[in-house]
């Protein structure tokens, strides 16, 4: 195999995977909707009851709709990993990458620009959402935009591979809602995404351990630090460290002498 064959290939998925959300618009319809559902009716509602003034570095920010839309913008990135792993499901079964996986190319390469092609689909959902978010006031400076990017790239690749994950359990498409409702809510709600760490450690030790230990939490720690042009050394080792533990068991569930697979075929 050629440089220009990974190349094709790598490009094919890619461009596939910009297509359909294009095609797909009510895909990115509901990827703006949800999390300006949460900003807007559920950051009113709490505004005026969550003090945030005892977290560094963000006792400037006065709304309370600017400390949520970094965690905002972590959902749009964690339902689009789910979603890009539902297509799996069914492109594995009787889609194109059915072809794809018995093609001569390496397996963790076609998973890798799976993966690579899903994360670039999230990045104009995200921006989109802060243009809107914008005219609630929630106005990072300038090159917060810019140091978001690779932030986003990297919570987006971790996110995928979650979803990259799971998608090699499951055998059958009807399962994956299922699958997925143990997997969002509770990486979602047990999260810094809403609440600070330190509002969770006031009502509960266990919770507070638990949501540290959440990868999502680093990813939105992550992301709301490069927000406002600030980089979170621990938040980056630790996701970049699910990132590859998430990708290598997703190699290896597709892996079919190895993984789940295997077992499917059995």
């Amino acid at each position: 195999m050629r440089v220009l064959h990974y190349l094709r290939a790598l490009n094919g998925i890619i461009v596939r995977e910009l297509l359909r959300f294009v095609h797909q618009r009510g895909r990115f319809i509901s990827a703006l909707v949800r999390p300006l559902v949460w900003l807007c009716i559920f950051a009113a509602g709490f505004r005026s009851t969550l003090g945030l003034a005892p977290i560094p570095p963000y006792e400037t920010y006065i709304l309370y709709e600017a400390y949520i839309t970094p965690g905002l913008i972590g959902m749009i990135q964690l339902f689009n990993g789910m979603q890009s792993s539902l297509s799996m499901v069914y492109d594995r079964e009787m889609g194109s990458m059915r072809t794809l996986l018995i093609s001569p190319l390496p397996r963790w390469f076609l998973l890798v620009s799976k993966l690579l092609a899903g994360t670039l689909v999230s990045l104009p959902q995200a921006y989109a959402f802060l243009l809107v978010a914008w005219f609630y006031d929630v106005r990072p400076p300038v090159d917060g935009y810019l140091a978001l990017l690779p932030a986003l790239m990297l919570s987006g690749l971790m996110l995928g591979a979650l979803g990259l994950l799971l998608s090699s359990f499951i055998k059958q498409l009807e399962n994956f809602a299922g699958v997925m409702n143990f997997v969002i809510f509770p990486l979602f709600f047990l999260s810094t995404a809403l609440y600070p760490l330190w509002k969770i450690q006031e009502s509960s030790p266990l919770l507070f351990t638990l949501a540290g230990y959440n990868p999502f939490s680093q990813a939105v720690e992550l992301i709301r630090f490069a927000l406002y042009g600030r980089f979170n050394a621990y938040a980056c080792l630790y996701v970049l460290a699910a990132l590859v533990l998430f990708l290598a068991m997703a190699v290896i569930g597709y892996n079919p002498t190895k993984g789940m697979m295997q077992k499917k075929g059995n």
